[in-house]
């Protein structure tokens, strides 16, 4: 259960003074809708208040504060003019105006021959200094309400920046004062706060922003959040070690058939990572193993060799995919390659009718199913394997450490194996996968060739579609990936369709179109009709990242290439170049080119390194989306940055690793501190591992 001295600060929004509903909602927009969502609100800059230049001395388009008289009040003549209230400070006069003012607030506000505090953007006009809509109007006696140095939050309309920085000091209140989980030498080393005196240094700022440089109390709280994620994984990982598992030993006779029976020579990364894997499956131990291979190196071979050793062991394989359309996909591949060696493949999806469904069901629970590809679905109620040995969980972006969790819960304790063709930057990896061992397949199969890729703006898009028109009269097929659309009123959808439209009424039926809300069944017949040739050209949104697998589509279009992020790009560019035909990828783009956008563009252009490619993506816009967090909700950070703070995670990751291997269960003194620290960054799924069987 949840430390009762956490309590105030997981107590819902409303129970802070002046927030009813209308503000609550509000707050709900900006993801806050508890105190500790106010607390771990991270300022995105800093106004400097402090200058006080006088009006001789103010600098034109700065941030200044002046204590003035009021002297008369100008409401405009007539619509759409200012109004003007004229006031005089020490130096000389200073203007303030309002656009579509209220005439009776401002007369509160400013009463004629008060003396009052004024604080906002200053501008010279016509010689006369004046103040547009000011930020802050003070009696004296509340100057003390304006912070010198003053945070700016992420805002949304209909909530006043004012009512936002009141619930924050109410929540900074309530904030408990905590155990230290952080050692005393580092503490000292690093020159931290306190975790109550880091909060307040983040919304009581003393310093401005430095851009360079993070201050102290941040940097703590970024390691303590670091920290938490480290320690829910290696919890994670000690549970795994502890719990034990089957031993998949094998004679290699099913494998050496697969090997033998492939339609292609395997690599020697290839060949490495299966003997990784091969390994751990002999150990007593759950395997928990990261699979990474850029975009058509191989995985799904490799995943088939660990098929073959858990099948000769005596045990099930599941092959889990994201989407209906790729567990298909990866039936129809697996059992190509498993064939040779007598293994029984089948596929199971929303799609299948009742009585296929139940069919298949029965032949898994008797075990005459020996692998089976699937979605989710593989672990809901009424699949049963008769003795599961190895989960396969392709594109790990989908499947969380909620996942993991849950999955190491089950009672079979089969062996994990999870592919990613996203190569991950090493932080990300740790930040992410601290709990799994890592095998990379570096190496591209024998006979690939590289893809050339091009840079065009949307001008010659004309170039483009003549070059189509040659392909296709030479039965060659392409891709037209359409962009992801920045406008609210528009979806990638509308797109795909208005370009379909357009090029269906110049190539006619040669096209197809596939995107995200088609029906399964639907998608999956345009996808085979590209597949088998009917189709030359499939416009897509970016639902073909992942799952259309069409070894003779050789061109990829891909249109607005500077709205897409590298790693994206590339993912998008690996459905093209999968045989040894030669293949292309051109990027349209709409002039003029961004800066960051050309340098993204260009880094495409160079290479063809997926691991390059992920670090230099990092780089250029950090780490973001990378992973497709947005699915999993389990990197994305309130203060760490992992494209920066690689020297803390590792810090981080020693730390939580000894702590758990001095106090597996964490049921000490010091044990309860770090439950603490993980109910706080809401990393307390890993606790539940602690007490089940």
């Amino acid at each position: 259960m949840r430390p009762e001295i956490l309590f105030p600060l997981f107590a819902p929004i409303e129970t802070i003074g002046g927030i009813g509903p209308k503000v609550a909602q509000n707050l709900a927009k900006l993801k806050a809708s508890r105190v500790l969502d106010l607390l771990f609100m991270v300022p995105t800059s800093i106004i400097d208040r402090r200058a006080r230049p006088g009006v001789a001395g103010a600098v034109n388009e700065s941030i200044a504060s002046f204590e003035v008289t009021v002297e008369e009040h100008t409401p405009p003549p007539r619509r759409g003019l200012p109004y003007r209230v004229r006031t005089m400070e020490a130096d000389g006069p200073l203007t303030l105006t309002w656009f579509h003012a209220r005439p009776d607030w401002l007369l509160r506000q400013l009463p004629i021959g008060q003396t009052r505090l004024v604080s906002g953007k200053v501008e010279r006009f016509g010689g006369d200094l004046q103040m547009l809509h000011p930020d802050f109007i003070l009696k004296p006696g509340d100057y003390g309400e304006m912070p010198p140095l003053q945070p700016v939050y992420p805002m949304t309309a209909g909530l006043a920046s004012k009512t936002l920085r009141k619930a924050i000091l109410e929540a900074l209140e309530r904030a408990p004062v905590l155990p230290e989980w952080n050692s005393t030498s580092l503490m000292i080393e690093r020159k931290w706060p306190s975790w109550r005196e880091a909060l307040d240094q983040l919304h009581n700022p003393t310093e401005p922003l430095d851009p360079e440089r993070r201050d102290p109390g941040r940097t703590r709280l970024a390691y303590d959040e670091l920290l938490s994620k480290q320690l829910a994984l290696a919890l994670v990982r000690n549970r795994r070690m502890s719990l034990g598992g089957f031993a998949q030993i094998s004679t290699g006779v099913l494998v050496k058939k697969v090997i033998a029976g492939a339609p292609f020579t395997p690599t020697d990364a290839q060949m490495n990572a299966y003997t990784e894997i091969n390994t751990d499956m002999a150990e007593p131990v759950q395997m928990s193993r990261l699979l990474q291979g850029d975009v058509g190196s191989g995985k799904t071979f490799v995943a088939a060799l660990a098929c073959a050793q858990s099948v000769e062991a005596g045990r099930q394989a599941a092959i889990m995919a994201p989407t209906e359309i790729l567990a298909r996909q990866h039936g129809r591949s697996l059992q190509v390659l498993l064939d040779p060696a007598g293994i029984r493949v089948e596929v199971l999806t929303g799609r299948d009718t009742a009585a296929n469904r139940r069919k298949i069901l029965e032949r898994l629970q008797a075990g005459e199913i020996d692998v089976l590809c699937g979605t989710h679905a593989l672990f809901q109620k009424g699949v049963d394997f008769k003795q599961l040995g190895l989960v396969v969980v392709d594109e790990q972006h989908r499947f969380g450490v909620s996942d993991r969790v849950q999955l190491l819960a089950k009672g079979s304790r089969p062996d994990l194996l999870v592919m990613t063709a996203t190569p991950i930057p090493r932080t990300l990896t740790l930040a992410a996968f601290g709990d799994m061992e890592l095998s990379q397949i570096r190496e591209k199969p024998v006979g690939r060739k590289p893809i050339a890729t091009r840079i065009m703006p949307l001008e010659r898009m004309g170039e483009v579609l003549e070059r189509l028109h040659g392909l296709f009269a030479k039965d060659g097929r392409a891709f037209w990936v359409c962009p992801l659309v920045e406008e609210s009123d528009k979806s990638d959808l509308a797109a795909a369709e208005q370009r379909y439209a357009e090029l269906s009424a110049i190539y006619g039926n040669k096209v197809g179109l596939v995107h995200g809300r088609m029906k399964g069944d639907e998608k999956e017949r345009v996808t085979e009709a590209f597949r088998n040739g009917e189709i030359k050209l499939l416009v897509a949104t970016t639902v073909v990242e992942v799952g259309i697998d069409a070894p003779d589509a050789t061109v990829m279009v891909i249109e607005h290439a500077e709205r897409f992020g590298l790693a994206q790009l590339h993912q998008l560019r690996g459905r093209v170049g999968r045989s040894d035909k030669p293949s292309s990828c051109i990027l349209l783009y709409q002039s003029p080119l961004g800066l960051v956008a050309k340098e993204r563009l260009q880094v495409l252009r160079e290479t063809e390194d997926g691991f390059l490619i992920a670090e230099k993506d990092a780089e250029l816009r950090g780490f973001g989306d990378l992973l497709g967090v947005r699915q999993s909700g389990q990197v994305r950070s309130r203060f760490a940055d992992l494209a920066t703070d690689g020297e803390m995670l590792e810090l981080a990751r020693i730390q939580a690793r000894m702590e758990v291997e001095a106090d597996p269960d964490l049921d000490g003194a010091r044990g309860e501190t770090l439950k603490t620290l993980l109910y706080l960054f809401e990393q307390d799924q890993a606790l539940h591992l602690l007490t089940s069987g």
